[in-house]
């Protein structure tokens, strides 16, 4: 129906007011609103927007996020296709431009900054500042993805420099990844032109960027969860907060988006104008993004909800289309090409051998913190078996492998405590930021049965337990699947729970998995290349 007219209590958050009215639609456009004295059991408000999302880690196509997304009132996103462009470079970002042009869903996708993130690591690809700058000439291409090279840009090094003056020569926001970064450091990093942070752990650390003048993102995905400790910021800095998951897995996806933040800031006492201008204003103002705010003249993204106490979402609008009613998506599924950059051997029990002399070793180790993407540097006292390291775990201290998914190559090995698993193994090509294979078990048998696993599909995630071995094969990229989103959250939720029947206590271990790889958060990680020191950035050697 191209013209047509909904009712209810609208909510007015740039006016803060609310008030009963009847919405005219015409050809996806809002066309009038006029005020009524009807009493409405439903209110109308702005489609919400996820500020920073990497949607490869919902390992859905875009098309397929969007379906599931919708149902929760999200209209839109401020997507990063960082993950894809480590694997593919440019060819990467333009599938997932491509994928989501058949949904009326608003992905906004950013050009990717730090590919690859650091040389420290082998990732599938390279975009330079050239192929920055001719990202940042495309419409559909919104901003500069978020600038994890913060020393790189503290050391003002040429290239890093280049692609922020190209941001801002096309009139386009620059995104920040600067964890922990405070005082006249982060007062630098601002200074560059840098606008956001979805990195903040601690109410201190934003609160030192806020005063700079820096928009904080307050992030809660499958892994980090900087809700609780970011969330009283809202009451003094509602123009500056946005609400973002940043990753976000698909069973997690299915129960609930941002409406589940809004949902708690509420709960929490927060004016309901400060939440939703956090959920569905700030993003659109300052990405400029094509997304309508509920006024005359704006695309018509907009949502019902049944009342501002549950706020359960009744139905969802993008572009005067219905694509959500009561709690089902009408978004029709899209059929999704296979893109991919995976040439890795099988490999064998010898190759992740981890050499010792004597009866004992100690040694560096990576411990995982649930709910959070930094890590602890500690050590720990193993046996020494047949000349080689293993797993222990009645200490917790497990192995953990990379191994290179682009060429052949030796793989690289450590150890990490709190996965506690006491049996089996788990692995998965989603590890940031390049994307190889990364593993973990209590032995070195599961441990290559799970690697396996993985390289036979070309990408995907693995549970190893004894003779079971169950696969969720990801062919796209190696991180997203091509089958329909519910689907894949159903088979995902059945590996996540077979990975927590190992022993693991950790809220999502593959999540968690996913980003002990992710070098440019401190404090240890394990790249393909070696132990990796986050505080140093130099190669730490496993043995002390």
């Amino acid at each position: 129906m191209s013209t047509f007219q909904l009712s209810g209590n609208l909510i007015d958050i740039l006016n803060q007011e609310i008030y009963p009215a009847t919405v005219h639609i015409s050809h996806g456009r809002i066309r009038q609103i006029v005020r009524d004295s009807q009493r409405y059991d439903q209110y109308l408000l702005p489609g919400f927007i996820d500020a920073h999302v990497h949607i490869e880690s919902a390992m859905l196509t875009p098309a397929e996020f969007a379906r599931l997304a919708v149902v929760h009132g999200t209209v839109g996103t401020i997507s990063d296709p960082h993950e894809i462009a480590n694997v593919l470079g440019v060819a990467g970002v333009n599938y997932m431009i491509a994928n989501c042009q058949h949904t009326p869903f608003k992905c906004n996708f950013g050009a990717p900054s730090c590919v690859p993130a650091t040389p420290f690591e082998t990732a599938g690809a390279v975009v330079s500042v050239q192929d920055v700058k001719a990202l940042l000439a495309h419409p559909e291409i919104r901003y500069l993805s978020e600038m994890m090279n913060f020393p790189g840009v503290l050391q003002q090094q040429p290239d890093v420099m280049e692609k922020i003056a190209a941001a801002h020569k096309a009139g386009k926001p620059v995104d920040g990844h600067a964890p922990g970064l405070r005082g006249a450091a982060a007062k630098q990093y601002i200074d560059a032109g840098i606008s956001t942070d979805h990195e903040c752990f601690t109410l201190e650390e934003a609160q030192d960027k806020l005063q700079y003048g820096m928009h904080i993102l307050i992030r809660e995905g499958s892994a980090a969860k900087n809700f609780e400790a970011l969330i009283p910021l809202l009451h003094d800095y509602p123009e500056k907060m946005m609400f973002c998951s940043d990753d976000k897995h698909p069973d997690s996806l299915v129960e609930g988006h941002i409406n589940v933040l809004v949902k708690r800031a509420l709960a929490k006492g927060i004016d309901l104008f400060k939440v939703l201008r956090a959920a569905c204003v700030n993003p659109v103002l300052h990405y400029k993004m094509e997304v309508g705010l509920l006024r005359e003249g704006d695309p018509a993204d907009l949502i019902i909800i049944n009342n501002t106490t549950d706020f359960t979402v009744k139905a969802t609008y993008v572009n005067g289309i219905q694509v959500a009613a009561n709690g089902q998506t009408l978004i029709e599924p899209v059929t999704a090409g296979i893109i991919n950059n995976f040439d890795c051997r099988p490999q064998h029990v010898d190759d992740f051998r981890i050499p010792a002399a004597g009866t004992t070793a100690t040694v560096n180790v990576i411990e995982a913190l649930d709910g959070q993407l930094i890590t602890n540097n500690i050590t720990a006292t193993l046996p020494v078996k047949d000349g080689a390291l293993h797993s222990d775990p009645s200490q917790d201290v497990l192995k953990m492998v990379v191994v290179n998914r682009y060429f052949p190559a030796p793989a690289a090995a450590g150890f990490i405590r709190n996965f506690g698993f006491t049996k089996g193994a788990i692995a998965s090509s989603v590890a940031h930021d390049s994307h190889n294979i990364i593993a973990v078990g209590v032995d070195d048998e599961s441990i290559c049965a799970a690697v396996n696993a993985v390289i036979r599909e070309k990408g995907g995630i693995s549970v190893v337990n004894g003779m079971e071995i169950d696969v969720l094969p990801l062919p796209v990229a190696g991180l997203m699947s091509h089958l329909d989103g519910y689907e894949v959250a159903a088979r995902y939720s059945h590996l996540d729970k077979a990975a927590k029947a190992l022993g693991s206590p950790l809220a999502a271990p593959f999540m968690m998995l996913s980003f002990m790889a992710l070098l440019v958060i401190p404090h240890l990680k394990l790249s393909d290349k070696g132990l990796f020191n986050g505080d140093t950035f130099t190669f730490t050697d496993v043995v002390k």
